[in-house]
């Protein structure tokens, strides 16, 4: 590479390297730092933290409410995943049928995803209201049930309607990436395994699934990323409560900081550990494209 083709290349790589490591490297070894000091309300004033080691991070593990929402992150994660996969497969699987307004009906379906959180959030709490919700006016007149559901207010119900809220918003995703992958499926082989007798749930399951194999753990994983890291939807509809009952780790996180309890370093822990799970299933995911890329 000759002097006047590095210079275009450096010019290309330095904001990149910049951006990254102001706005990614260096909050995240900030946090990291956090993370091993007492720093409270009275640091701020001090301007002192002392030195903790892994205190913070035992304290966290002894903590019941945080063992509460490493249970209900774990349901959410894959509660949502589940829901959203099945039914974004069988809507690009609908979708693959031409017919009129197809494309017209793939498009309305991107406006969830296209939406801001907080927007769905606030919507959806509005829907699931236990006094002017339209959900229980709709259940009430259809003699579904016969008292208005608290779906938001019970610590039985929560859950349920904030993954209702996140599923709708994780579907168009799911759909999008599942229909590109069955429109790659060869319909040579269909058609083939159709003539030799081949009914359409065997036509599926021997053949769609397991060409679709690398992009289900494409979408499952980046999923996964996204999902495990929500907050806008769980904050705006329900802040966790009631009683932690949708209390997950990154809610949990940002009350330890900056919802009144000023821990500033054990919210840090609590950070880092759900970043080090998503690195896990990060590298898994490169790890995974590699192998497709390297199987072509």
């Amino acid at each position: 590479m000759t002097a006047g083709q590095r210079w275009p290349v450096i010019g290309f790589i330095v904001p990149v390297v910049v951006y990254l490591a102001v706005f990614f490297a260096y909050p995240l070894v900030g946090n990291v730092i956090l993370s091993f000091q007492d720093f409270g309300i009275q640091s701020l004033y001090s301007g002192t933290a002392p030195f903790t080691g892994f205190d913070n991070y035992v304290n966290l593990l002894r903590d019941p409410v945080f063992e509460e929402a490493v249970v209900n992150t774990a349901v959410f994660v894959v509660g949502s995943l589940a829901a959203q996969f099945t039914i974004g497969l069988a809507l690009a699987v609908f979708f693959t049928s031409a017919f009129r307004l197809s494309a017209v009906l793939r498009t309305l379906l991107l406006i969830p995803w296209l939406l801001p959180l907080v927007v769905t959030g606030t919507v959806f709490r509005w829907i699931l209201d236990t006094s002017n919700g339209v959900l229980n006016h709709v259940l009430l007149a259809l003699h579904v049930v016969q008292t208005p559901v608290p779906w938001l207010n019970s610590v039985g119900t929560a859950m349920a309607g904030v993954l209702l809220c996140n599923v709708w918003i994780g579907i168009p995703f799911n759909m999008v990436i599942l229909y590109g992958g069955l429109q790659s499926i060869p319909k040579d082989l269909h058609e083939a395994a159709a003539l030799d007798g081949a009914s359409g749930w065997q036509r599926f399951r021997h053949i769609t699934m397991p060409m679709l194999r690398p992009v289900v753990v494409v979408v499952l994983t980046l999923g996964l990323i996204y999902t495990i890291k929500v907050f806008d939807v769980i904050w705006v509809m329900t802040k966790g409560g009631p009683a932690d009952s949708t209390q997950t780790v990154t809610t949990y996180g940002y009350q330890l900081s900056f919802g009144g309890l000023s821990q500033f370093g054990l919210g840090a822990a609590a950070s880092n550990m759900l970043i080090v799970v998503a690195l896990v299933f990060a590298v898994f995911y490169l790890r995974s494209m590699r192998s497709e890329v390297s199987a072509r």
